[in-house]
């Protein structure tokens, strides 16, 4: 008790204390941005564009039951997450619930664009995951080393947390965290000296990462 008022009476010390500085940790090195959330796919959703829909949702949403990611004809779902540039991923953050159909066993597989659900039993996952059963945002470190320069990433949800009873595995909110390098993805249009004759130049495009000083320009 004496904690409690203790910690009370400090809150009312600061008079207008702004409390948005408690929404920073977690918002700190978000990724949200950068989902390229059109391209997002999903095998087994229930609900086509119910997977970009749970990523949709921003960090004031988190708690929000709708959108939702359910299962199909069984427990498992595989989503496609592709980012618009190259980045290391720090952590994955993740709603579930606090019942038999929260995601038991996560593969998670890196910059891979031919996986489906054989692929994802067979092949060796980028990193290996045991979700908890809560109710509350997980913020799941993930080894960063294993993540540099990482331009998508794959979910493989492998079983839920019913032991093969239920089919029904459901996901409220997905999100991620880490730093973000954008990809050079403009042509450069270069010149070259054909002949004498400066209207023989030729324009090349699609060239990338050409120093122009270096060209003379």
């Amino acid at each position: 008790m004496s904690c409690e008022h203790e910690h009370h009476s400090h809150g009312h010390g600061h008079g207008d204390h702004d409390h948005s500085h408690d929404l920073e940790p977690a918002l700190q090195s978000s990724l949200y941005k950068q989902i390229e959330f059109d391209k997002v796919h999903a095998f087994n959703e229930a609900t086509a564009g119910s997977a970009a829909g749970i990523l949709r949702k921003t960090w004031t949403d988190r708690l929000s039951d709708q959108p939702i990611l359910e299962s199909d004809s069984d427990e498992q779902i595989l989503l496609h997450i592709p980012f618009s540039g190259s980045c290391k991923l720090y952590s994955l953050l993740i709603r579930t619930s606090n019942t038999e159909n929260a995601p038991a066993k996560l593969k998670m597989f890196r910059n891979r664009t031919d996986l489906d659900f054989s692929a994802c039993q067979d092949l060796k996952a980028t990193q290996s995951i045991d979700l908890p059963r809560s109710n509350e945002i997980a913020d799941i470190a993930l080894n960063r080393a294993h993540w540099n320069g990482t331009t998508s990433v794959d979910l493989f949800f492998e079983s839920n947390h019913s032991g093969g009873e239920e089919d029904l595995t459901h996901i409220f909110y997905l999100g991620f965290k880490g730093d973000f390098m954008a990809l050079n993805r403009e042509p450069i249009h270069v010149l070259y000296e054909a002949a004498a004759n400066p209207k023989d130049h030729k324009v090349i495009q699609g060239l990338t990462n050409i120093n122009q000083s270096s060209l003379g320009q």
